[in-house]
């Protein structure tokens, strides 16, 4: 291991903050639902509100599933994007009984990209895999020196890192 990624860890054992619900759980439901509602919304409006309300009247994708999507809207109401409501719903539709365990297989639901598929896998499934978010890549750039990557370049310094 390199003194850089001993110095990270080290950051890491720190300062994450370990306590947040969707950090102390293996249910990838749990896993995913914390990757769709972060995106765009501070931590301490998903941790306070929405998180524990939404797996309170959906506490497994059988139970997203079954809702309609008016329902879904509703609990979402003020986190915005409602976009990201519509495809948390329509993938709870397509896997009622669990998300897939590979980045490809979850690449193809609504609303999953590479990262949120990344997270999945590397903190649900934990698999041994990168996971690039703004500030990852931010690091990345600077540590290598790197002014303009494509994000292609930037998973592979992640990769090789």
């Amino acid at each position: 291991m390199s003194n850089a990624q001993k110095s990270l860890l080290d950051w890491y054992e720190k300062q994450a903050r370990l306590s947040l619900p969707w950090r102390t759980t293996t249910n990838i439901y749990h896993i995913y639902l914390s990757e769709i509602m972060l995106q765009q919304t501070q931590v301490s409006r998903v941790e306070a509100e929405y998180y524990p309300r939404f797996l309170q009247r959906f506490p497994t994708l059988l139970s997203l599933s079954r809702a309609s999507i008016e329902e879904v809207n509703a609990l979402w109401s003020g986190l915005g994007y409602y976009r990201r409501a519509k495809n948390l719903h329509a993938t709870a539709q397509l896997s009622p009984a669990g998300l897939p365990s590979t980045m490809s297989e979850l690449m193809q639901l609504p609303g999953i990209g590479k990262y949120t598929a990344s997270a999945i896998c590397s903190f649900g499934y934990k698999q041994t895999l990168s996971v690039v978010d703004t500030n990852i890549k931010r690091v990345l750039k600077r540590y290598f020196a790197q002014e303009i990557p494509s994000d292609k370049e930037v998973w592979q310094l992640a990769d090789d890192f």
